[in-house]
């Protein structure tokens, strides 16, 4: 029998559906956004290569600030009903791409589907950790991933060959789907009710969630941790040693996460495989990667609560770096005159595996370990910050990524992202810690909290 915690997750990762398509629509969007028959374009001319980068990088712009507004709300209102707001959102904003005509709405649509984005990685990583048990709280963490990339794997296959205005209010549909859906079969966590006085909820929710009537240890716990933390601010993330500790080992997380140039390849896709010049079409190639980061989203699930979080994180890490460097030689010795016929291939292999390490660990881990460092009342305020980090490193990538690789070429770029993957491997080693099984007060203990 499916635990209710597994159905939970899953309905409630719906919304990383939404935001895997969200990730990599601007990949097929942008190329139909060039075309040379300008009937074909919403706004009746060709996009500038300034609007090309705003589209692209907006995205990651809004979700800066989509952590603070969710968090907020995740605290005040519960973590299921601010989930389903998230949907909101992302229904209005795939609307105006569907029928805008003026490059500025999509600009605002970027936005604020990137406000949304903001919250779904703030929220879902809260909603499972606190419906998962010691034992699977790696495997539900990493759900929200498989979800992303199958989104991800949507958008680049059919977002490719669908009509632009079909495309999006298909996009529009799903959020609105989720939000019915999850309000029938998802329940409120058990931390946030006991967080609010209401036992007896919590106690159903307990029950319904475990499929059992034996909760009394477990309720007790979640009291325990809710009693020894008070309501938390700002401040209270740096009045502990060990605090501060979980709050640097987040940041580098999710930074090196962004600093390996994930964002750069899943938004520019397209683009980087038509420099590369080739035999594959970039459509094509571009579906594969999307398979790839799907079929590979199902193996952190099985092993991250069998092998632990570091030695993921140390494959994730080692595998970006050996597929990186081939990838920057390719392109730097096409840029050089060289020919590079008999070697077409490179760039398609050097991506899948990089797709297939990064999506062992530091695509989903940093999420499922911040769920997992920081007490009930601080979690929403670290989400946060985390999130806002994250997304505003990827946007500095994602808007700049065209000029850096104008101005060091695309190898060099591909060699600075492994370099950055080489210092992810050593923090690994010297920093992170180990939380596999461990409840949350080992884990403090081991923080030094």
């Amino acid at each position: 029998m499916i635990s209710q915690a597994y159905v939970a997750a899953a309905a409630g990762n719906i919304i990383s559906f939404v935001t895997g398509t969200s990730l990599s629509w601007s990949s097929p969007i942008l190329p139909k956004l060039n075309v040379t028959d300008v009937d074909d374009i919403p706004f009746g001319r060709q996009i500038t290569a300034e609007e090309n980068s705003w589209i692209g990088s907006l995205l990651s712009l809004g979700a800066v600030f989509g952590p603070f507004i969710y968090g907020y709300l995740a605290d005040k209102i519960g973590r299921k009903f601010t989930l389903m707001s998230i949907g909101i959102p992302f229904l209005v904003a795939y609307l105006m791409l569907a029928f805008s005509e003026i490059v500025e709405l999509y600009y605002v649509a970027r936005i604020i589907i990137g406000v949304a984005i903001g919250g779904v990685f703030t929220v879902i990583p809260m909603y499972t950790g606190e419906i998962a048990e010691d034992s699977n709280r790696g495997a539900l963490g990493s759900v929200m991933n498989v979800l992303l990339t199958f989104g991800l794997l949507f958008s680049y296959s059919v977002g490719a060959y669908a009509p632009m205005v079909a495309y999006n209010v298909i996009l529009a549909v799903v959020p609105g789907a989720f939000m019915v859906l999850f309000f029938f079969v998802a329940p409120e966590t058990p931390h946030y009710l006991v967080a609010k006085g209401d036992l007896d909820a919590a106690s159903q929710c307990l029950r319904k969630l475990r499929g059992s009537d034996k909760i009394d240890d477990e309720l007790d716990d979640i009291k325990t941790q809710i009693e020894q933390s008070k309501e938390g601010s700002i401040t209270d993330l740096f009045k502990s040693k060990g605090l501060i500790k979980a709050l640097i080992i987040t940041l580098a997380l999710v930074g090196f996460q962004q600093l390996s140039g994930i964002n750069a390849v899943l938004f520019y896709a397209q683009i980087i495989f038509n420099a590369s010049g080739g035999g594959i079409p970039s459509e094509v190639s571009s579906i594969i990667i999307g398979a790839v980061l799907f079929g590979t989203s199902f193996v952190t699930p099985l092993f991250v609560d069998k092998l632990g979080r570091k030695i993921l994180f140390y494959f994730s890490a080692v595998g970006m770096v050996i597929s990186e460097v081939p990838l920057g030689l390719y392109f730097y010795l096409k840029d050089d005159g060289s020919n590079v016929d008999d070697i077409s291939w490179l760039p398609v292999v050097s991506l899948i595996v990089y797709i297939i390490t990064y999506n062992c660990a530091f695509g989903p881990l940093p999420w499922a370990v911040m769920s997992e460092l920081f007490p009930s009342n601080v979690k929403s305020t670290a989400s946060s910050i985390t999130s806002a980090f994250c997304w505003f490193i990827s946007f500095l990538i994602t808007k700049f990524f065209s000029q850096i690789v104008d101005g060091i070429g695309m190898g060099p770029s591909f060699w600075m992202f492994a370099g950055f993957c080489v210092l992810a491997f050593f923090f690994t080693l010297f920093v992170v810690i180990e939380t596999k099984g461990k409840s949350f007060e080992e884990i403090q203990e081991i923080l030094g909290s």
